[in-house]
């Protein structure tokens, strides 16, 4: 009889450019293809609300497109490592492939299954599939990884162009009799109780198809735009990529082979920079949601949480309309412009003098492209406890950048036109504190 492979997906929900369905399709053997919901391992991190909403969607269309090509995507929940080791066992699987994850608990598991698969004599091949260069790659001239991102990506500029994506697969292999599989369902993604996704449900469609659509009409009509109007976030000029890279239904491969040759193109692809910039961080920094990079600044001295001005904050009813258009377009979209999210975190941080951590967790819960690398990399660059961190002396007003990047106020009118008038803070008298509390950090980082 035939030994079955097995592919393990994680997020690379899509068939074009999948270097592990790939290869398994190469050794001309039924397949089994496989998810793991994996919220138990030590170290995973549990998926937020949105996060969760659009898993489901996008588990919904890739199981479709592989039934339609003749397998079917096995669905289990568990931890990774006894999930995989069971479907193993429960299929006669002789070969696993899988793309890699850049995560420090991530990395554990598979280099633990790994070790022992390969142990029961199991072909166990993994593949680079998320990231343009992996993260041992790029060094600086000294040997070590860059905490810089301009110096980082002129050296990722300089290696070899990245390949070309691999085709989609025409058609599959499935194993005659496919395993036992999870109904989607009853995974319980969705929200329910209340129903909160119907602003998710207008804006996105998950899934590989609507991906590639998304990048022909982003390259088609917008790229061109993307420099000049790209901090605007009235003018539509971003690409909305974003989750199609987190959750995988696009490689970032297929998005540079493309756009490459586009007008426009150098500052649209510096943005997958700065994502490979956020996973080189993490994959060497993996506690990066928790810990400072820069830990001189556990020396901040955050005050007692005001819980009020957390909540305010977290439903856009702060009394600065921008901050509260980005936090309502947050709630109901599960996505912000990149401009306002730097507004709204260096409110939180800066203004409200609340901990980057709490911002960090709201977002995880609410975007649907938080990922482990580049959510918490995004806040400490604010924070200033991160790589290539903003100074602790920026303090961005939103009143002056909503005057630079809103001037007629469409953003604000669409999202906060009945946002509160009275602001629950002064902005000078707070930037005014934020810089004290940064001086205390700079003092205690001073020698003695």
């Amino acid at each position: 009889m035939a030994s079955p492979s097995l592919v393990w997906l994680r997020d690379d929900l899509r068939l074009a450019d999948n270097p592990a369905l790939r290869a398994a399709i190469d050794r001309d053997e039924p397949l089994v293809m496989l998810y793991v919901l994996d919220e138990e391992s030590p170290g995973i991190r549990p998926l937020g609300g949105a996060a969760r909403w659009w898993l489901h969607h996008s588990l919904a269309s890739l199981s479709e497109r592989v039934q339609d090509l003749g397998a079917s995507l096995i669905l289990r929940r568990g931890p990774a490592e006894r999930v995989v080791r069971e479907t193993v066992t429960d299929t006669g699987a002789t070969a696993v492939f899988w793309n890699r994850r850049y995560g420090g608990a991530e990395r554990d598991i598979d280099t633990t299954l790994k070790t022992s698969l390969r142990d029961d004599g199991l072909e166990v091949t993994s593949f680079q599939a998320s990231l343009l260069h992996e993260p041992w790659t790029v060094k600086t001239g000294s040997g070590t990884h860059f905490s810089v991102f301009t110096p980082f990506w002129r050296a990722c500029l300089a290696l070899p162009t990245p390949r070309a994506p691999l085709p989609a697969p025409r058609s599959l292999d499935g194993v005659a009799s496919a395993p036992a599989s999870d109904d989607l369902d009853d995974w319980n993604l969705l929200p329910t109780r209340p129903d909160w996704a119907g602003g998710l449900r207008e804006t996105w469609e998950p899934g590989e198809p609507a991906a590639r659509a998304r990048l022909r009409s982003f390259l088609h009509e917008d790229i061109g735009s993307y420099d000049r109007a790209r901090d605007e976030p009235s003018a539509g000029a971003t690409s909305l990529l974003s989750p199609r890279l987190r959750w995988g239904e696009l490689s970032p491969f297929t998005v540079w082979q493309e756009a490459v040759d586009a007008d426009g193109a150098a500052g649209f692809l510096s943005e997958l920079g700065w994502r490979e910039f956020a996973w080189h961080t993490t994959f060497h920094s993996p506690d990066l949601a928790t810990v400072n990079l820069r830990r001189q600044y556990d020396a901040f001295p955050w005050p007692p949480l005001d819980p009020a001005q957390l909540e305010a904050w977290q439903h856009g009813d702060t009394g600065i309309p921008l901050v509260d258009a980005g936090m309502r377009e947050l709630w109901h979209t599960g996505f912000m412009h990149n401009r306002v999210r730097m507004v709204t975190a260096s409110f939180l941080v800066k203004n409200l003098l609340i901990d980057w951590r709490r911002g960090e967790e709201w977002f995880w819960d609410t975007l649907v492209d938080a990922d482990g690398a580049s959510n918490p990399f995004n806040w400490q660059w604010v924070a200033g406890s991160g790589a290539d961190a903003a100074p602790y002396f920026r303090v961005f007003n939103p009143e002056l950048q909503a005057k630079k990047f809103d001037p007629h106020g469409l953003y604000i009118s669409q999202w906060a036109s009945d946002a509160p008038s009275e602001p629950i803070v002064d902005l000078a008298a707070t930037r005014k504190a934020a810089l004290a509390a940064y001086d205390v950090v700079k003092r205690s980082s001073q020698p003695t």
